[in-house]
C-alpha cells in the first residue's frame, strides 16, 4: 500500500465494506455497490485485503448523510479524482463555522457552506 493510500486510511479512520454497507442501509450488496458504481458515494481500497470499503461517516442512522451525494457530484465536476474528493472531505478545515471537516459539517446538516466551497475548487 502507498503512503498516499495509507494517509488517507488513517484520514477518514472508520470504514465500511460494501456489504456493511448493505446492512447499514437495508440494501442488499448488489444494489450497496451500485451506489458505488453511480459515484453515490464514494469508496477507497483499505486494510490488508485491500477491500474496497466506504467512509462510515457517510452513513446517518439507516440512510445515506444528508448532503453527501451532492456534494460528491459538486466535487468530481470539480475534476477531483475519488480519492483527492475524499481527502478534501475529511480534512479539518479550521475556517469553516463549526469546528472539523466538510464532513463534520455535513453532519451538522450545513450542506450549503459545503457545497459552496466544493465549488470554489473548480476555479
Amino acid at each position: 500500500m502507498t503512503d498516499a493510500a495509507s494517509d488517507l486510511e488513517t484520514l477518514v479512520g472508520e470504514w465500511l465494506s460494501i456489504p456493511e454497507l448493505g446492512d447499514a442501509l437495508g440494501l442488499t450488496q448488489r444494489q450497496a455497490r451500485r451506489l458505488v458504481d453511480d459515484k453515490v458515494v464514494l469508496a477507497h481500497r483499505v486494510g490488508p485485503n485491500n477491500a474496497l470499503c466506504v467512509p462510515a461517516a457517510f452513513v446517518e442512522d439507516d440512510h445515506l448523510l444528508t448532503g453527501i451525494e451532492g456534494t460528491i457530484t459538486v466535487l468530481l465536476d470539480a475534476r477531483l479524482s475519488d480519492a483527492e474528493a475524499l481527502e478534501w472531505l475529511f480534512t479539518v478545515d479550521p475556517t469553516l463555522p463549526v469546528e472539523g471537516s466538510p464532513v463534520t459539517m455535513l453532519q451538522a446538516h450545513r450542506k450549503a457552506e459545503v457545497r459552496k466551497r466544493a465549488a470554489e475548487l473548480a476555479f
